[in-house]
């Protein structure tokens, strides 16, 4: 069984990257195997006006970032809630760092103004580390990246 909608505002609340380096607008689908979430590229981002000039496009390091915070960040969040002992309601006071990118790959490119669906599938968890196959497409199905992507759950306050 998926997870609540009150449950899944919960863990886009408790992601701790914040706006201008947010890049996750939503969950559209998450419980213990997958998550699935969805990220729109605003035409002001920070990064477009060096990113080319006169042919914005969003950086491959940015593309990663969002897969994780998607895959590896809001994932280990809910993971991390779910596993806990009695199961926590929040995942408040945890935060879900992303650690390592293993075999990312580039197919397209991401233009200002476009979303993505980003789709994260547990490899596994296990002792507060989290390993998914995460990829971003566009809204058509085409694939823009994929990699293996993995992060831990540390207490908040002890980055």
């Amino acid at each position: 069984m998926g997870a609540s909608q009150e449950t899944i505002l919960q863990i886009l609340h408790s992601v701790p990257q914040q706006y201008p380096f947010r890049f996750i607008d939503e969950i559209l689908e998450l419980d213990e195997e997958h998550i699935v979430g969805a990220y729109r590229f605003r035409v002001d981002e920070y990064f477009y006006q060096g990113h080319f000039p006169g042919q914005p496009i969003t950086p491959g390091v940015i593309l990663i970032e969002t897969m994780a915070q998607t895959g590896v960040v809001a994932f280990g969040l809910y993971l991390h809630m779910k596993r806990m002992t009695p199961p926590l309601e929040k995942a408040n006071g945890l935060t879900t760092l992303f650690t390592v990118a293993e075999g990312v790959e580039f197919t397209g490119i991401v233009h200002p103004g476009e979303r993505v669906i980003i789709r994260g599938e547990k490899i596994y968890f296990r002792m507060g580390n989290l390993k998914s196959k995460v990829s971003m497409e566009r809204e058509n199905g085409e694939t823009v990246s994929f990699g293996i992507l993995s992060g831990r759950g540390v207490p908040a306050g002890k980055l």
